[in-house]
């Protein structure tokens, strides 16, 4: 395999000028360099190991640099300490919506494949790729190999998880041919237009169109088919529902554990002997995710989530988030069916009778 190469930037003044304006960084810097750290050179085994030659595995982590910004945005996540409301707000803007159907028009064909293959709706597979990158045009400006080098060996908690994902990251760098050290991303290194970290990078993506790479990069339709195999992986069922309304008293009961990301596993029974019904009519043994979504005006909206809902749920761990990805999906949907326009758009313009 043909081990793709570095590549050098400026001549010896620029490369002078740099070295003065990092000084200050080189200790961080160093602390990736294989010669200078027994774990990173653990590391480096590991991989090795794999089949990734070694000399190449040197040079990445000498290019690897340590990231104060990328610890602090590790605690700072909206999904941790946003309502409902607040959340819903920043995904379900009428341009993300209709961004999403002309996403899905401008590669139907591939959508449909996605569908018949996996089972998985076109509107749903947008609303993931919507969610998490505007379509392919948000997709991170963090190197993801400096992220993912902090992070494995500096985040307090979590350097494990990180580790592996470092790890996965250098071999999906080899495999593919390309400069690890010119893959951007997130903060926490997902990549790409669907953000897959690398482990989910290396189990669930998919060369969607037949040219020989699984390119989550640049490559709209492996993005594509690649979110529909990780959903069919993790059991979507086909024209499965994912949530039913639900009414309940003003403030949810505290005595059940509203907005867990967990499989369903509260009855119906359950949830209407503390006052919380759903809208239409469930068997009393339905198993449900009990949600209570803070409105930002006092108010609750309850929903009860099916299993369709958990899935989303595996992708992000967050009922926001899933919930942001059904109703833009929703959104989407709807957009579709009214020919690409939204839906404020249709009540303006269509002709009084």
């Amino acid at each position: 395999m043909k081990v793709p190469p570095f590549q050098g930037k400026g001549g010896v003044g620029a490369a002078l000028c740099m070295l003065l304006a990092a000084m200050p960084m080189m200790a961080q810097a160093a602390d990736f360099d294989p010669a200078e750290s027994a774990k990173v050179r653990a590391m480096v085994d590991r991989v090795a190991a794999e089949g990734v030659d070694r000399e190449w595995l040197n040079d990445a982590m000498r290019h690897a640099h340590f990231q104060t910004s990328v610890l602090d945005a590790m605690s700072g996540a909206a999904e941790y300490h946003m309502t409902w409301h607040r959340y819903r707000g920043i995904f379900l803007g009428d341009e993300r919506i209709n961004e999403g159907a002309a996403f899905i028009e401008a590669h139907r064909d591939a959508f449909e494949r996605a569908e018949q293959q996996y089972g998985v709706p076109p509107e749903i597979i947008a609303g993931i790729i919507g969610v998490e990158t505007r379509y392919g045009q948000i997709t991170g400006d963090h190197r993801v190999l400096d992220s993912l080098s902090t992070l494995a060996f500096h985040h307090p908690r979590r350097g494990d998880f990180f580790l592996g994902e470092l790890e996965a990251f250098l071999q999906i760098a080899y495999e593919q041919e390309v400069d690890p050290s010119e893959l951007k991303g997130s903060y926490a290194g997902a990549m790409g237009y669907p953000q897959f970290i690398p482990t989910s990078y290396q189990a669930y993506a998919v060369d969607f169109n037949g040219d020989g790479h699984r390119n989550l990069w640049t490559d709209p339709e492996d993005a594509i088919g690649s979110v529909a195999n990780y959903f069919a992986e993790h059991r979507w069922q086909p024209g499965g529902v994912i949530y039913w309304e639900a009414q309940g008293p003003t403030t949810p009961p505290s005595s059940i554990d509203f907005n867990r990301d967990d499989r369903p596993d509260v009855s119906v029974a359950e949830l209407a002997a503390v006052g919380v019904t759903p809208t239409e009519s469930l068997p009393a043994e339905q198993r449900v995710v009990p949600l209570a979504l803070d409105m930002g005006d006092g108010t609750t909206r309850y929903r009860m989530a099916g299993e369709n809902f958990y899935v989303i749920t595996r992708y992000n761990h967050s009922y926001l988030y899933a919930m942001a990805v059904t109703e833009l999906a929703e959104a989407i949907a709807e957009v579709e069916q009214l020919g690409g326009r939204s839906w404020l758009q249709a009540t303006e313009t269509e002709p009084q009778t």
